[in-house]
């Protein structure tokens, strides 16, 4: 069965980390967190406060999940799961199904983020990096090389590789006709996470995953793996799960949807 998984991660800062690193035993979150980006804004001279790869701690996963038969859309593991669980989630699916990884930015962001923070809790992810050792199908296609296909980072090959052409998801969304962000971006996640708004941060992952696997539908379109009448039935496919979601944020993003075609 061919399946195809895209995803996508919502971070924040590692405080336990962060109050490790800068000996900030008595400090609060906030300030652990305030005293990260100062300092990531000294060592970059203020042209960027994000955080270095090994400093986020991963507190959603969203996956859209499409097979010959189906189509969903939802988060890993349950509002209180740890993040060793939801990256244990993620790696079981790739171990069982062996699906096409579909991203945004993720060869850039969400891999090397997921890569650290499953030698920090000791995540097994066999299938994952499989490079031909023990299966011979994957030394020449697999997750981890550069030009594979397992894994399609649809930032990175619509710019061609080349970081002068990179775009926002939200744009790119917006540009074909998709909902793109709504009522959140990236940078509130961490006070959304201090508020206990733990679903609103999922609700948010699941959107973006929507709106990434949209502009997928479309690639597959212009590379010749999906007719007209495909990409329409795929098309179809996913507006009728949000209609039977039945879930606020999945309505509002099919109205906003709607609203621009």
């Amino acid at each position: 069965m061919s399946v195809t998984m895209v995803y996508d991660l919502e971070t924040i800062p590692d405080i336990t980390f962060g109050r490790k690193l800068l000996r900030l035993e008595n400090a609060t979150d906030t300030e652990v967190a305030e005293a990260l980006t100062l300092r990531r804004a000294a060592q970059t001279q203020g042209t960027s406060t994000f955080l270095p790869h090994h400093f986020h701690q991963i507190v959603a996963i969203s996956v859209v999940v499409a097979t010959p038969e189906w189509v969903k859309v939802w988060s890993l593991g349950d509002a209180v799961a740890t993040e060793a669980e939801i990256i244990e989630r993620f790696f079981e699916g790739i171990q069982r199904y062996t699906p096409n990884l579909v991203s945004w930015n993720g060869s850039g962001f969400d891999l090397p983020v997921l890569h650290y923070r499953s030698l920090l809790h000791g995540v097994s992810a066999a299938r994952y990096w499989e490079m031909g050792d023990r299966d011979q199908g994957f030394k020449w296609n697999n997750y981890v090389s550069r030009y594979h296909q397992r894994h399609l980072d649809l930032m990175d090959v619509l710019a061609s590789y080349q970081s002068r052409a990179y775009a926002s998801l939200d744009e790119i969304s917006l540009l074909l006709g998709f909902p793109g962000k709504l009522d959140m971006a990236g940078g509130q996640v961490f006070d959304k996470y201090q508020a206990g708004k733990l679903t609103d941060i999922r609700d948010y992952c699941e959107t973006d995953v929507l709106n990434t696997y949209l502009i997928y539908l479309r690639f597959q379109h212009i590379r010749g793996h999906l007719s007209d009448t495909e990409l329409a039935w795929e098309t179809e496919r996913v507006k009728q799960f949000l209609i039977q979601a039945n879930k606020e944020h999945f309505s509002r993003f099919l109205e906003a949807w709607q609203s621009h075609e």
